[in-house]
């Protein structure tokens, strides 16, 4: 069966032609990757039982709470909290919320299967099914990719520096909503990404709207109770990431200096988005980069901790 798809040129005039195969052996990988994943999961549910250390080892920061309460919830209030006390307030309402303008804007550029890398509750994918696509999120959040599913997506519990299905034919990468900053490395990311996709295969991912480079440690926060404030141990929610934010002239050097190729920039409803072209040929070694995840940008050390009003949602 044909694949229909959405323009995939900011133009919006020209279609990617997709060929039956991709489809066919991305949905063949996928269901024989869920298959696995649910006799995986089905023997960590039983280990889990004997204790606490089982289902402790099983849960990552983006997957316990406060994050999984407000997937379920719908709403937030939910921060990345740095050391220094600065939130970042991240956007749940809309990430729970149907696809809008912007989200279109990258969508309709899309080719190929796609893989929507940290799909969140699911919106983008669900979208992006609706259109035609054939599309696959992942996330390591276990209410993310529940939600994904429930809402009509394909999803697969799983960080995009697992193993996954369809490695070196997907069509389309997305990281949107903050997902260029996923492991606080935005080269070691470029780098991953050029395995997934195919050759001539589209990047598309969301910059801040600041010129920004920062690299930091973080920590899930619902902003009702001080670190310091939490009754018990610390738990799996309570560990630091590292995280990343750039903007898109950081992006862009990035990509360049890992033989990434722009293929075009926009921004819509006040935010902003960078599309690349996977490098053609043998990937470049990965560089020896220095450890720079508790660094900082020059504009957010001097800044003040700041609640969700004080912040541009």
């Amino acid at each position: 069966m044909s694949t229909m798809l959405p323009p995939s040129s900011s133009s919006g005039t020209a279609t990617a032609p997709a060929t039956a195969q991709e489809p066919r052996e991305t949905t063949e990988a996928l269901e024989a990757d869920r298959t696995a994943e649910a006799r995986a999961r089905a023997g960590a549910d039983r280990r889990a039982e004997t204790g606490p250390r089982g289902a402790e080892a099983r849960t990552a920061p983006w997957g316990t709470d406060p994050y999984a309460n407000a997937l379920r919830n719908g709403r937030g209030p939910l921060f990345l909290r740095r050391s220094d006390g600065w939130l970042l307030p991240l956007e749940v309402e809309r990430w729970c919320s149907d696809a809008g303008a912007a989200d279109l804007s990258a969508l309709h550029r899309c080719e190929g299967p796609v893989l929507d890398i940290g799909c969140g509750p699911g919106r983008l994918v669900a979208e992006l099914t609706a259109l035609g696509h054939r599309a696959l999120g992942i996330d390591v959040s276990e209410a993310a990719v529940a939600r994904t599913r429930r809402i009509g997506g394909s999803a697969l519990l799983r960080s995009v520096f697992d193993p996954l299905p369809g490695e070196g034919r997907w069509g389309t990468l997305l990281l949107v909503d903050g997902n260029i900053g996923i492991g606080g490395d935005p080269a070691a990311l470029l780098d991953r990404a050029a395995d997934l996709l195919s050759t001539g295969g589209l990047l598309i991912a969301e910059t801040s709207p600041l010129d920004i480079d920062e690299r930091a440690q973080v920590r899930l926060d619902d902003g009702r109770r001080a670190p310091a404030e939490k009754a018990g141990p610390p738990g799996p929610a309570d560990r630091p990431f590292p995280w990343a934010r750039i903007g898109t002239p950081a992006l862009l050097r990035y990509a360049g200096a890992c033989g990434w190729h722009p293929a075009d920039q926009w921004s819509a409803e006040g935010r902003a988005f960078v599309s690349l072209r996977r490098p053609r040929g043998p990937r470049r070694p990965v560089r020896e980069r220095s450890a720079r995840t508790s660094s900082q940008s020059a504009e957010s050390a001097n800044s003040t901790p700041v609640i969700s009003s004080q912040l541009e949602r």
